[in-house]
């Protein structure tokens, strides 16, 4: 029996993400998440997408992640997907941040281990988590491959002109201080994802990639690798976000030090949790934006303007670092949703060759459609993401060459 599935896990802090899929035909199998680890009311809902079985879900303690992965186990084993199943290849995993150390999926073995732990102080959220859950993976199943597919690893392509930051060369060296980017998977699926629906291969194309959801990054893609990318040496940089500020003078912080008085930690806090569309509006999700706008909320409008008039200036500044664009496409949460910031982000840029027909970006679906006037000299796309099948596909393909 050839084993072709994949299961795929994104470790938080305190959830587990997870979904099987087989990649015979890259069809989903079960999908799931475990939230609130560590708590008294933890969750589990499990969702046996094979068998169109309805959704089970369970409120309880689920102490730490080798029980939620252990939880997970066994709902997987109640449709006859259990993880010792022999039809399991491996056990693909998110990890958010690689470095310079690693540029395409890796299986893991102690070195690995070892760098994905160094490069912490650069990830101190995620990479902890991602740690855990690619250990308690290998307890669980010590025979099975474990592949780490990095955020960062699509972006590694950029030259050193966009990787670099104009400080000390010799500090940012000793610090690794240097733009990395994140979203990787979902740029490098969607970049080529696009080229396919423009019936091209995606070394054909140049691209501007826009994630946005409450973590928001765009990218210039061209030939089907990242040239640049708006988060840098962390997710803060780059676009106005749903609780992230995005790009900012650094001497904020020193002001906000000095005057202000407030500590490193209340300014991170600040920047990564109190600011973006939240800081400026109170709110963060964009269909309550939207209700608000329509009903005449001027601060509203205003967090909304200062989002788009971000977004178009990312817009000209990769066109500008492509000099050919050949399609922009939309993705995540609110790229895939929001008719209104679509049409916003790329309106009254027919000189760019950049437009959309207003009928076609109203519709909502699942596949990737354009929603640009069929004689657009370039290409508006909506194209919905799909790390997860991203993550599997990169770990199937490492484990059958392995």
């Amino acid at each position: 029996m050839t084993a072709t599935r994949v299961l795929v896990l994104n470790s938080g802090s305190s959830s587990v993400k997870y979904q099987l899929l087989d990649m015979s035909d890259s069809g989903r199998l079960a999908v799931g998440l475990v939230e609130r680890i560590g708590e008294q009311t933890s969750r589990l809902k499990h969702t046996p997408v094979a068998t169109g079985g309805e959704s089970r879900e369970w409120t309880g303690p689920i102490a730490d992640h080798d029980a939620a992965l252990k939880a997970v186990a066994e709902e997987l084993a109640k449709d006859g997907l259990g993880l010792d199943s022999p039809e399991l290849a491996a056990i693909g995993h998110r990890v958010v941040h690689g470095g310079q150390s690693f540029t395409r999926p890796t299986v893991v073995d102690d070195a690995v281990l070892a760098e994905i732990e160094r490069l912490i102080p650069v990830a101190p959220l995620h990479n902890p988590a991602n740690l855990t859950g690619i250990r308690t993976a290998q307890a669980l199943r010590p025979d099975l491959p474990q592949v780490a597919v990095f955020d960062t690893a699509f972006h590694t392509t950029m030259p050193e002109a966009a990787a670099r930051y104009a400080i000390d060369v010799e500090t940012a060296d000793a610090h690794r201080i240097r733009r990395y980017g994140f979203h990787g998977t979902s740029h490098a699926y969607v970049s080529r994802a696009t080229a396919k629906l423009l019936g091209k291969t995606p070394e054909e194309v140049n691209v501007i990639v826009l994630h946005l959801g409450n973590g928001a990054s765009a990218s210039a893609v061209r030939g089907g690798r990242c040239v640049d990318t708006s988060m840098g040496l962390t997710p803060l940089e780059g676009l106005v976000m749903g609780t992230r500020s995005g790009d900012l003078d650094p001497a904020v912080i020193f002001h906000l030090a000095r005057v202000g008085e407030m500590s490193i930690d209340e300014i991170d806090t600040l920047l990564n949790k109190k600011s973006g569309l939240i800081g400026l509006c109170g709110d963060n999700d964009m269909r309550e934006i939207r209700r608000r706008i329509d009903e005449g909320d001027a601060q509203a409008k205003l967090a909304f303007e200062i989002y788009i008039h971000r977004l178009r200036k990312y817009i000209g500044a990769y066109y500008a670092v492509l000099g050919r664009v050949d399609a922009v496409a939309f993705t995540a949460g609110v790229g895939e949703n929001a008719a209104e910031v679509r049409a916003a982000a790329v309106a009254d840029l027919e000189s760019l060759g950049l437009a959309v027909d207003g009928g076609l970006n109203a519709v909502r679906g699942d596949e990737p459609r354009l929603i640009s006037p069929p004689d657009a000299r370039v290409a508006v796309a909506v194209v919905p993401t799909d790390e997860e099948l991203e993550i599997a596909a990169q770990t199937y393909a490492l484990v059958g060459r392995h």
